[in-house]
């Protein structure tokens, strides 16, 4: 079962947003709280930190493209230094993806629950939750996958959410659950990001025929 599919696309549109806009949007939070409060030092300085941690984040996404061996030991301390930041969530999916690609599932399932808490917002923990699932899926951990699913997630998830319980379904034999499932993805508009939905509740109506 692929394990990164159109939530690919959007936690890269998460980064490019937060790469782009990240720090106008702090600093505009900044402003506005420092001007509330009178600290113009403050101010000047939570920026300036800000923009520190992105440049770093930026440096370690290049370094994991250049020597991805080496991006476990410098992801951890980068998460480890800056914990509360947005980029500590994405540093974690991207290690869990580094782990995934040499089939570790244990790791990338910690890198993943990690994401999970460190999420800044639920756009970036409902993809951590659905590739979580789709990892414990992979170790045949079923049961436990669709209870990682059934936490409560953005409405704009939903048919993401269904097609992968429909994938777990599939593995555990449960074709009626899965078509059941599909079926509801479709009427999330799950067709519009997963194309493929559609082959699969073809499939499933042929086999049950």
């Amino acid at each position: 079962m692929e394990v990164y599919q159109t939530e690919e696309q959007q936690v890269e549109a998460i980064k490019r947003f937060w790469s782009e806009n990240g720090n106008s949007i702090i600093a505009g939070l900044v402003i506005g709280f420092a001007g509330f409060i009178g600290f113009n030092y403050y101010q000047e300085n939570k920026i300036a930190q800000e923009e520190a941690i992105a440049s770093e984040y930026m440096t370690l996404l290049e370094a994991n493209e250049k020597s991805p061996e080496t991006f476990a030991q410098q992801g951890e301390n980068f998460i480890t230094k800056y914990g509360d930041s947005t980029y500590a969530a994405l540093t974690a999916l991207a290690m869990a993806k580094n782990s995934v690609d040499k089939k570790d599932w244990l790791k990338a399932a910690e890198y993943l629950q990690l994401a999970i808490d460190k999420a800044p917002h639920e756009g970036i923990k409902a993809i951590a939750v659905l590739r979580l699932a789709r990892t414990q899926a992979q170790q045949a951990q079923y049961e436990q996958a669709l209870a990682t699913l059934s936490q409560p997630l953005p409405e704009s998830f939903i048919a993401s959410v269904e097609e992968a319980k429909g994938d777990i379904y599939i593995l555990q034999g449960k074709r009626d659950l899965a078509r059941n499932a599909y079926q509801v993805a479709i009427g999330a508009d799950g067709l519009q990001a997963s194309p493929a939905l559609q082959m699969k509740i073809d499939d499933l109506t042929v086999a049950l025929d």
